[in-house]
């Protein structure tokens, strides 16, 4: 492309399509690649970029990158991509080891058409072509248009006007094999993920099972649409709600803040001096409570924004990818957009809309009557008050929060407190409770909040299986201090209401062949018993029916086997 059609995007501005424009250079894209975000930029313009972190050569090379032929043992090179910041790493063999963006070369071949006039022909190079061969993908002139509508071969291919195709606002080019200049790609090899032409399926992967790429083309591409419907559009749609949240949120602040300093100065043009300097005062910590809570906002929106903009643009490329690339466009980016698809949908920041509370000035009021001490000896009143909740502060009482038993009522208190350590005066706050068993995570606790609205809030809650699980404690969407906390729910015990024997072998004085007076042996002889007798290891008592003894004492050495087993029978829990 010549320096001229490329500088056209400065000149013409916002006329040119800037799809067909690289962020960097503000130019028409020049070997346009993708990097890891999906974010394309001039092949130039990424080797261009400031090394962000290098990172030392890898010692192993397994089977994809012994195929790909790539040299694993250069230092691999992060960058910061220039549109979202995020951390990217370039192949070892620099910006040309990128996926070539053909949607972009597109959009350029179009733009170059609408700006640079009539093309020549790409059959004979000397008229001015008029037609196209979608199927060829070649420009025809009227000559060679005809010839093309005459040869046996190409009878059947569509050609149309290059104009009615520019109307439709597209224009399909071939991808070509960088290996073999001209082949077009046409088939996928499968063992090696990456499409191949006719010459390559011959030579290089002679031995790979290589199909046609419009007989795998719904396998790939249903795994991308799979991942934008399934998981990243629903995320998308709740990072735009969360956001309309925060921006409200900012309004009303400001809406709160601006009617609160009116009030202050309608309560303080009653009084002389003294009164206005104590408005000023009023007004400064009103505006210093505004600049903490808006920096809090920021934040919060700035967190969302970045979030929403990572899910957006890789949702709008792959989204753009499955809608306007053909087979071969879609197979040669596969690999990059399922990475990056991949990775937004298993990581990043995802808040639920629900779990969102950003702070809308609400704890902020105005106390006209409450003292303020003296201003120029002057007493004056009105106070701001902006007691928040400080979650480090908030406290857990008792003791249901660390310790249960299986299907018995648990329960705790939790205090809110604000940064002074003072419990709140009032309710309202954001409070979540979630209890789930360590081991089976599919094992939770319904658990009831009430808010007392005087700061304290009573959790209740039933645990249905006995073992150890994890409660979360949180206010405004943060853990308060020590949470998760850790509690034990015991099995519940069970009063037995048989009857079990005491030990014969105690009770005889040690005879070994002592039996019980109702017949009964002794399972496990006289090593069941816990009594500490000579030769004894001091184990729990067995009864004569075989069920382990918790908790009984021996019978004197007076009643001995021969006595009714109704006169030393002892009734115990387990």
């Amino acid at each position: 492309m010549s320096e001229q059609s490329a500088e056209k995007p400065e000149q013409k501005g916002d006329s040119v399509n800037p799809r067909a424009v690289c962020n960097v250079c503000k130019r028409l894209y020049r070997d346009p690649k993708i990097l890891p975000c999906l974010h394309s930029f001039c092949s130039d313009c990424i080797a261009q970029l400031e090394p962000f972190s290098k990172s030392p050569p890898l010692r192993r090379l397994d089977a994809a990158e012994d195929r790909s032929g790539e040299d694993r043992s250069a230092v691999t090179v992060t960058v910061l991509c220039p549109d979202c910041d995020s951390e990217v790493e370039l192949p070892p063999s620099g910006p040309a080891g990128l996926s070539t963006d053909h949607l972009a070369l597109d959009e350029v071949f179009l733009e170059t058409l609408v700006t640079d006039g009539p093309l020549g022909c790409d059959l004979c190079g000397e008229g001015d072509a008029g037609s196209r061969c979608e199927v060829c993908c070649v420009n025809l002139c009227e000559f060679c248009r005809q010839a093309h509508r005459r040869q046996k071969r190409t009878l059947s291919h569509s050609v149309q006007p290059l104009e009615d195709l520019k109307a439709r606002g597209r224009l399909c080019r071939p991808v070509l094999c960088s290996l073999h200049p001209g082949q077009e790609l046409r088939l996928f090899c499968q063992p090696c993920d990456l499409p191949v032409c006719l010459e390559c399926a011959a030579t290089l992967h002679r031995d790979h099972r290589c199909c046609p790429t419009q007989d795998v083309i719904d396998r790939h591409g249903d795994r991308i649409r799979e991942l934008v419907a399934g998981r990243l559009r629903p995320r998308l749609e709740r990072l735009e709600e969360s956001l309309q949240k925060v921006e409200a949120s900012q309004e009303s602040l400001q809406m709160r803040v601006e009617a609160m300093a009116s009030e202050v100065r309608t309560f303080a043009r009653g009084y002389a001096s003294a009164v206005e300097q104590h408005c000023l005062s009023l007004l400064r910590r009103l505006e210093e409570l505004r600049v903490q809570r808006r920096n809090q906002l920021h934040l919060q929106r700035a967190q969302l924004q970045q979030a929403l903009l990572d899910v957006r643009g890789g949702v709008d490329f792959a989204e753009r990818l499955l809608s306007c690339g053909s087979d071969t466009e879609i197979l040669s980016a596969k690999g990059v957009t399922l990475r990056r698809l991949t990775s937004l949908s298993e990581s990043g920041y995802d808040p639920h809309p629900a779990t969102v509370a950003p702070d809308d000035g609400g704890g902020i009021c105005f106390v006209p009557n409450e003292p303020a001490g003296e201003v120029e000896g002057y007493p004056v009143v009105g106070v701001i008050n902006s007691r928040t909740v400080d979650v480090s502060r908030c406290t857990i009482e008792g003791e249901g929060l660390h310790r249960g038993v299986q299907g018995q009522r648990g329960n705790f208190t939790l205090v809110c407190r604000d940064p002074a350590g003072e419990q709140m005066v009032r309710g309202g706050e954001n409070v979540q409770v979630s209890i789930v068993h360590k081991e089976k995570k599919k094992c939770t606790v319904e658990t009831t909040v009430v808010d007392n609205s005087d700061g304290s809030y009573s959790v209740s809650f039933t645990p249905e299986e006995p073992g150890v699980y994890s409660v979360w404690v949180c206010v405004k969407a943060q853990h308060v201090k020590g949470s998760p906390f850790v509690l034990t729910v015991k099995r519940k015990l069970r009063r037995h209401s048989g009857t079990f024997h005491c030990c014969s072998f105690c009770s005889s004085g040690g005879a070994k062949e002592a039996r019980c007076g109702c017949t009964g042996t002794m399972p496990g002889g006289f090593k069941g018993c816990g009594h500490g007798h000579k030769g004894h290891p001091g184990k729990p008592h067995w009864s004569c029916c075989g069920s382990t003894v918790q908790q009984s004492e021996c019978l004197p050495q007076s009643v001995l086997a021969s006595v009714s087993p109704r006169s030393h029978l002892r009734t115990v829990e387990l």
